[in-house]
């Protein structure tokens, strides 16, 4: 009996020790794994990744300026692809990599998407050199909040550096941001200078490219995920661009908590809208109509973070081929044929004007709507030079041109030759009379060229 009582006794005292060593030999263990683990990751992507430096061009002072710009990329393919920011390279006249071991190459822009902020480099690699380091790209559907990653890039134009965090959101919409696709959030600290490098998880696969980032109220970071830039990524290596489909559809969610709106009907998503001159306004599809069906592939936006994926199924329609649209109007069912366009240019092209000291742009019903509405094709003062002629004649930036010296003005290559012919007369004639149109109201100008300031 006594060894029965002896026996359990040190039984006892053998699992008490237990459990006040074995929970640090695990600890330390978890910890050693762990780190194990990111350093693993780390060295998968780390190679990859390259400093960009870019001179961009700018007009919105009212010259052309040169400005050096510095962001991220990481190298995707053995042949020197480069995936970064459309922001980073937008406008850029020369482009530099600083890859990990030293070397530094120029790259060309392969294709760029404002749209989804996207953008795809090709490294200009000696015939000598061999393979590239390259990342992996990994699966972003996969991710979950509190899963670890890494934020890698140059943060400030420091060089490289890795930080390291959670997934906070895997699924967040940030309005104004991102119109066909959601964003990963992370706490993983994103500086200035880490745009365009990537977002890695612990298997070493890029999941994202980090974007933005916000400094007030804590360090918060979004990042592209990698289930879009798949997408974007092969129109990208094909055209060059992102050959988005135009519909004109303003969509809102059957559940608008933010504007307390809040619709009949358990599936599909609400017009809010339709543009003018829209394949949706053609077709005859009006506001608050519930549209559940696109060519019978349903569609649900019960709330806001439903819509991107909507509108890039929309993006992603076949252009100029009929879609069946089924929709719900006064509880009865609707079905409407839409043809959607091609969505073209987001964004106007520019031009500088020395001497006249203004830049001037491209009207684009994407980029400036609000000159669009008064005219669908033209340009507008874009920048405006301080000191200069054209503040001194009292043009103003938006201002839209319609005619120079009684010649009409409609395209950029309009206002070159006109610029052009009125330079080589500078010392006989060097005014110019400008008919504009400012707030919808037709205004002229007399313009007094003259002076240089550029030598003043």
């Amino acid at each position: 009996m006594h060894r029965v009582v002896l026996f359990l006794l040190i039984s006892v005292l053998a699992a008490a020790g237990c459990s006040r060593i074995c929970p640090r030999r695990t600890e330390a263990n978890a910890s050693a794994g762990f780190r194990e683990a990111v350093t693993h990751a780390k060295d998968q992507v780390f190679p990859a990744v390259v400093f960009i430096k870019c001179l961009r061009e700018s007009h919105e002072t009212g010259q052309r300026l040169s400005q050096e710009v510095a962001g991220s990329g990481v190298i995707i393919s053995p042949e020197g692809e480069v995936l970064t920011n459309h922001h980073v390279v937008d406008k850029a006249a020369e482009i530099r990599c600083l890859l990990s071991d030293g070397r530094a190459m120029d790259a060309q822009v392969i294709g760029s998407d404002k749209d989804t902020d996207l953008a795809l480099l090709q490294l200009d690699v000696p015939s000598d050199s061999g393979d590239q380091p390259c990342a992996k790209l990994g699966d972003s559907s996969e991710l979950r909040e509190g899963d670890f990653v890494m934020a890698m890039g140059a943060p400030w134009g420091l060089g490289r550096s890795v930080s390291i965090g959670i997934i906070s959101c895997t699924r967040r919409f940030l309005p104004g941001h991102g119109e066909y696709s959601l964003w990963l959030q992370t706490d993983a600290s994103i500086s200035p200078g880490n745009s365009g490098g990537p977002l890695v998880n612990t298997s070493g696969e890029v999941v994202g490219i980090n974007t933005l980032a916000t400094m007030s109220g804590g360090d918060l970071g979004f990042t592209i995920p990698s289930e879009t830039i798949r997408i974007i990524l092969a129109q990208l290596r094909e055209h060059g661009k992102m050959n988005w489909s135009w519909t004109g559809l303003q969509l809102q969610p059957l559940k608008d908590f933010n504007r307390n709106i809040y619709f009949d009907g358990a599936d599909g998503v609400i017009v809010a809208g339709t543009d003018s001159e829209s394949p949706a306004r053609r077709a005859g599809i009006t506001a608050r109509d519930r549209i559940t069906k696109v060519n019978g592939q349903a569609v649900d936006g019960l709330t806001e973070e439903d819509l991107p994926a909507i509108r890039r199924q929309l993006g992603l329609l076949p252009k100029y081929k009929p879609v069946a649209i089924e929709l719900v109007r006064n509880d009865q069912p609707v079905t409407v044929e839409l043809i959607p366009r091609e969505k073209g240019d987001v964004e106007g092209a520019e031009l500088d004007c020395p001497r006249w000291d203004f830049t001037v742009k491209v009207i684009n019903q994407f980029d400036t709507p609000a000159l669009y509405f008064y005219r669908k094709q033209g340009v507008f003062i874009y920048g405006v030079k301080r000191p200069g002629n054209a503040i001194n004649a009292g043009l103003q930036q938006h201002d839209i041109l319609l005619k120079i010296n009684d010649k009409e003005v409609a395209t950029l290559d309009d206002v070159k030759a006109i610029h052009k012919a009125l330079l080589q007369k500078v010392d006989t004639e060097p005014r110019a009379v400008l008919s504009v149109m400012r707030n919808g109201l037709l205004r002229q100008f007399v313009l007094d060229f003259a002076r240089d300031y550029e030598k003043k």
